[in-house]
C-alpha cells in the first residue's frame, strides 16, 4: 500500500502519552461510550417499537454491527498509535479525508453538547432550593395572579421553554442571547477545559467519577423508584413485548441507535487506543465495552421507566380523581360512593339512567396505558418528564440534585471523546505551533467553541440545537464508519490487518470478525444508509416550537423549516460528508501535478509501522 514520505512528517508516532493503568482507559472508554442517548433515547425506542421486542434486534445489530466496528477502531488506533486523521492518511494518502471528515462531526456535535451541559448545570443550580421552582407557577409582575402561560401549560413545561430557553415561536426569530444561560455554557466549558488541559493526565483522573457516579446514582434512582406507587407498571410496560420485528423502521432505529451509542466514527477511540500499549489485547477491549454499553442502555431503561410508570400513575389518579368529584358533584351523591375501584360500575349505571347528562359532562378518558405509551425522549424525558416526577416524591430537591449530577456526569465523560476527535487532528494538521503547550491549544479550541455555541442560547437555540442533533451526526457518521470499513478490509488489506492483530494480541481474528469485518458490518451500514436517506428526501422537514398564541397551546406547533434551512442542513451533512471525495480527489490530483516526487519517496504502511515497533522495542530496552 503506498505512502508518500511526505505525508508522515505530518503524522508522527512520536513519544506519545500513555495511560497510567488499564482502568483509566477502559472507564475514558465507557464514559465515551455511553453518555445521554442511553439514558433517554434508548428507552423511548423500546416504548415505541413494542417493548421488550426491541431489544431482540438491538441486541442482534450490536453484536453484528457494533462490535465489530468497535474492534476495528481499537485495533488500527492501538497498532498505528496515531490519532484518526494520521491512522487513515497512513493507511492510504486518499482515506485523509475519513479524519477530516470525523473532525468536523465531532466539533458539531461538542457545539451542541456542551450546550445541554449548559442547561443540566443551570437544572442543577436551580435544585438547591427547598421548593423546586419547577413545582408551582410564578406570580405575574402585577401579582395578582399566577403567569397565564405557566396556568395554560404546566409548571415543568413553563419552567423549561420560557425560563430556561425563553423559546421564541420561530426559528428565524433569534430572541437575543439569554445571560443565564451564557453563564452556564461559559461554566460549562470552564469545566470541561479543566478535565482535558492536560490531555489523558487530566482526564484520566476525572474518569474515575465522570464514569462511575452515573452507576451509583441509576441504581440509588432504581431503588427508589421501585418503592414509587406504579412503578412496576412502567417496568412491565417496558418489557411488555408487542412484536413490530416485521417492521422495517424497528430495525432501522435498531441499527442507528447501536451505531450512534457506540459513538463510532467520531475519532475519539482511534485516539484514545493510540495510548495503550502495541500489545494490549484490544479485541477482549471491544467485547467487554460492547456489553457494558448494552447493559447500560437496558439498565438506564429500567430506572427511567420505574419513574414514568410511577408518574403514569399519578396522572391516571387525577385524572380518575377529577371525574370522580364530577359525578358527585352532578348527582350529589355522598362522599365516597365513587371510588376507583367500583368507577367504571357506577359510570356504566349512570350512564344507562341518565344518558344525556353524562355526554354533557365531557368526562376525561382515563386509561393508564396511554399515560404510559406517550412518546417522550431527550430534551423533553429529562427535563419535563423527569422533573415533573421529581416534584411529586418527598425530599424532592435531592433527588434533583443527584439526577443533574448524573446527567452532568454523563455528558462530560462523553464530551471527552468528542473534543479528544478534534484537538488530536488539529495538532496532526499542524493547525497550532508544536512549539505551543497543550493548555494553550486546548484552551483556544474550547473558548472558540464558546463563542460559537453562543447561537444555541438564544431563544432560537433550542431548533438550532435540535437542527445539529438531527443532521450534523447522521448521514456524515454513516458515511465515515462505512469508509473506515472498506478502507481497512479492502484498501489496508483484510490480510495484513489480520497479520497487524496477531502481532498485537498474540493470535488472528477468528472467523466472526472476518465474516463480520468483510461481509456483514458494510451491508448493515449500507443498508441503513439507503433508509435513512430515502426517509429524510421524501418526508416533509419539520420542527416543533413553544408558540402561546397558537390555537392548539400548550401543543408544541409543527412548522415547515424556511427555505433558507436546507441551506444549514447541506452544510451540517454535506461538509462532513464531501470531505471524504473532496479530499480524495485533491490528492489525486496533487500526485499527478508531482508525479515524480512522489514516486521516488514511496514506501510501505508496513515499513513504517515496523520502524515504529523497533524504536518501541530500543526505547524498552533502554
Amino acid at each position: 500500500m503506498p505512502l508518500s514520505k511526505g505525508v508522515n512528517p505530518l503524522f508522527p508516532s512520536g513519544d506519545r502519552p500513555k495511560w497510567d493503568n488499564k482502568t483509566q482507559y477502559m472507564l475514558t472508554c465507557v464514559g465515551f461510550c455511553v453518555g445521554l442517548g442511553n439514558v433517554w433515547r434508548f428507552p423511548y425506542l423500546c416504548q415505541s417499537h413494542g417493548g421488550g421486542a426491541f431489544m431482540i434486534p438491538f441486541l442482534i445489530l450490536l453484536v453484528l454491527e457494533g462490535v465489530p466496528l468497535l474492534h476495528l477502531e481499537f485495533a488500527i488506533g492501538q497498532r498505528l498509535r496515531k490519532g484518526s486523521l494520521g491512522v487513515w492518511s497512513t493507511i492510504h494518502p486518499y482515506l485523509a479525508g475519513v479524519g477530516i471528515a470525523s473532525m468536523f462531526v465531532s466539533l458539531m456535535i461538542s457545539l451542541y453538547y456542551n450546550t445541554i451541559m449548559a442547561w443540566v448545570m443551570w437544572y442543577l443550580f436551580n435544585s438547591f432550593q427547598e421548593t423546586l421552582p419547577w413545582s408551582q407557577c410564578p406570580l405575574n409582575y402585577n401579582l395578582t395572579g399566577l403567569v397565564s402561560e405557566c396556568e395554560q401549560s404546566s409548571p415543568v413545561d413553563y419552567f423549561w421553554y420560557r425560563e430556561t430557553l425563553n423559546s421564541t415561536p420561530d426559528i428565524g426569530e433569534n430572541g437575543g442571547l439569554q445571560w443565564w444561560m451564557v453563564l452556564c455554557l461559559v461554566s460549562a466549558w470552564a469545566v470541561l477545559y479543566i478535565c482535558i488541559i492536560r490531555g489523558i493526565e487530566t482526564t484520566g483522573k476525572a474518569v474515575y467519577v465522570t464514569s462511575t457516579l452515573p452507576y451509583v446514582v441509576l441504581s440509588i434512582f432504581l431503588i427508589r423508584g421501585l418503592t414509587l406507587k406504579g412503578s412496576l407498571s412502567g417496568v412491565v410496560f417496558l418489557f411488555t413485548p408487542n412484536v413490530k420485528l416485521t417492521n422495517p423502521t424497528t430495525w432501522l432505529d435498531a441499527g442507528a441507535q447501536v451505531f450512534y451509542s457506540f459513538s463510532i466514527a467520531f475519532g475519539g477511540l482511534i485516539s484514545f487506543s493510540s495510548y495503550n500499549s502495541v500489545h494490549n489485547n484490544c479485541e477482549q477491549d471491544a467485547v467487554i465495552i460492547s456489553a457494558v454499553n448494552g447493559f447500560t442502555s437496558v439498565y438506564a431503561a429500567t430506572v427511567i421507566y420505574t419513574i414514568i410508570g410511577f408518574r403514569a400513575t399519578e396522572r391516571f389518579d387525577n385524572c380518575l380523581g377529577g371525574n370522580i368529584l364530577v359525578l358527585l358533584n352532578t348527582f350529589d351523591l355522598p362522599e365516597g360512593n365513587v371510588t376507583e375501584s367500583n368507577y367504571d360500575q357506577v359510570l356504566q349505571s349512570l350512564n344507562g339512567t341518565h344518558p344525556e347528562v353524562i355526554q354533557g359532562l365531557n368526562l376525561k378518558t382515563c386509561d393508564l396505558n396511554t399515560f404510559l405509551s406517550e412518546g417522550v425522549e431527550g430534551t423533553g424525558l429529562a427535563f419535563i418528564v423527569f422533573t415533573e416526577a421529581i416534584t411529586k416524591m418527598p425530599a424532592s430537591p435531592v433527588w434533583s440534585v443527584l439526577f443533574f449530577i448524573m446527567l452532568f456526569c454523563l455528558g462530560l465523560s462523553s464530551m471527552f471523546g468528542n473534543i479528544e476527535g478534534v484537538l488530536v487532528p488539529l495538532q496532526d494538521l499542524g493547525v497550532f505551533p508544536k512549539s505551543w503547550p497543550k493548555e494553550s491549544t486546548t484552551g483556544i479550541t474550547c473558548v472558540l467553541c464558546c463563542i460559537v455555541g453562543l447561537i444555541f442560547v438564544q431563544g432560537s437555540g433550542n431548533y438550532w440545537l435540535s437542527l445539529f442533533d438531527s443532521y450534523g451526526g447522521s448521514i456524515p457518521l454513516l458515511i465515515i464508519a462505512f469508509c473506515e470499513m472498506v478502507g481497512v478490509v479492502y484498501l489496508y488489506g483484510i490480510d495484513r490487518f489480520n497479520d497487524d492483530i496477531e502481532f498485537m494480541i498474540g493470535h488472528k481474528p477468528n472467523l466472526f470478525w472476518q465474516i463480520t469485518w468483510r461481509f456483514v458490518s458494510p451491508a448493515i451500514m449500507l443498508v441503513i444508509f439507503v433508509f435513512y436517506f430515502i426517509t429524510k428526501v421524501t418526508e416533509t422537514l419539520l420542527y416543533k416550537t413553544w408558540n402561546p398564541e397558537s390555537e392548539n397551546f400548550p401543543t408544541l406547533e409543527e412548522k415547515p423549516y424556511p427555505a433558507w434551512i436546507y441551506v444549514i442542513i447541506f452544510i451540517l451533512a454535506g461538509i462532513p460528508s464531501l470531505a471524504v471525495p473532496g479530499t480524495a480527489l485533491f490528492r489525486c490530483l496533487w500526485r499527478k501535478r508531482d508525479r515524480k516526487s512522489e514516486q521516488q519517496e514511496l514506501k510501505t504502511v508496513s515499513d513504517q509501522m515496523d520502524m515504529n515497533d523497533k524504536a518501541q522495542d530500543g526505547k524498552s530496552r533502554t
